[in-house]
């Protein structure tokens, strides 16, 4: 068994949690650069918690310019064990409406400005993100919504797209009928992706704000709109977060689906043959199985 710690990365709108007992915000050096902001630590119901804004305070990050690297990285030094992402999305799905929550358990990657690895030359490494969310976190973030009073949505599938514009009438149309996509946002990947290579328990909750540039009865994205249920929204996910602790509890088994074993058989450069640099900067978030091969 080891210590609970969850860390929760808000997005657009949540920039704090509430009610955190020892509160205090902290900075965090990392190899990959300067997380997005400083991270508040502090206490829950007995359990550890640590909360990163991912737009920094005061929404200074665009979604492609957010250090996803320094940000996963950053949370594991301080301790992390299960990542919960929160954030705003539009909705493909007339059943996902506005204001409603989406437990997000597949991903289709569009980003293509954004270093997606902690690995590369010198230190090759392959995880698998078939299944790239943790249904153990799922399901817990999924029981403290509904406890909440929250209307969420198990199992989705979320587009990410580069941005900073929102989707023409044609892409919108395209995930949706064609894609099978429900949701869509810029900023889950490749944040899913770095914490399966950070061996850390990771869980997508989307807030839905709009239905996105398809619905015939909505229109394009109104960002005036928008904002208005996004206070709603990270209203909802502070009350969501406020519950988590209770569910998980401050002793941590094993992850049964095995995302705190990700890179047992992920690195395939021999050990003489890695690049010492790189190394070295992967020592929080590979230092387990790095450490273990000498």
């Amino acid at each position: 068994m080891t210590q609970t710690m969850i860390g929760v990365i808000g997005g657009s709108g949540i920039y704090e949690i509430d009610g955190l007992e020892g509160a205090q915000w902290v900075d965090v050096a990392s190899p990959w650069g300067a997380p997005s902001d400083q991270i508040l630590t502090g206490a829950l119901e007995g359990v550890k918690m640590a909360f990163l804004p991912r737009h920094g305070r005061g929404h200074v990050h665009s979604p492609t310019d957010v250090p996803y690297r320094a940000n996963i990285d950053a949370l594991k030094r301080l301790g992390v064990t299960d990542v919960i992402s929160v954030s705003a999305c539009g909705s493909f799905r007339e059943e996902m409406a506005p204001g409603d929550f989406v437990v997000v358990d597949q991903f289709i990657d569009r980003t293509f400005a954004r270093e997606k690895s902690f690995f590369g030359s010198g230190c090759v490494a392959h995880v698998s993100v078939a299944h790239p969310t943790c249904p153990r976190l799922g399901q817990a973030c999924f029981s403290a919504a509904k406890d909440a009073g929250v209307t969420i949505h198990k199992g989705g599938t979320y587009l990410a797209m580069e941005g900073p514009q929102f989707s023409t009438l044609a892409e919108s149309k395209m995930y949706r009928e064609h894609w099978g996509a429900d949701v869509i946002g810029m900023t889950n990947m490749p944040e899913a992706k770095l914490a399966r290579e950070a061996e850390l328990c990771y869980a997508s909750i989307a807030m839905v704000t709009d239905y996105d540039s398809w619905h015939p009865h909505h229109g394009e994205v109104d960002v005036n709109e928008i904002i208005k249920v996004l206070m709603g929204n990270a209203e909802k996910g502070r009350q969501m977060i406020r519950r988590l602790p209770a569910l998980l509890g401050p002793d941590r088994a094993p992850c049964p689906h095995g995302c705190d074993r990700a890179l047992d058989y992920a690195i395939m450069t021999a050990p003489e043959k890695r690049d010492a640099a790189l190394v070295a900067k992967l020592d929080a978030v590979a230092g387990r199985v790095l450490g273990a091969a000498g």
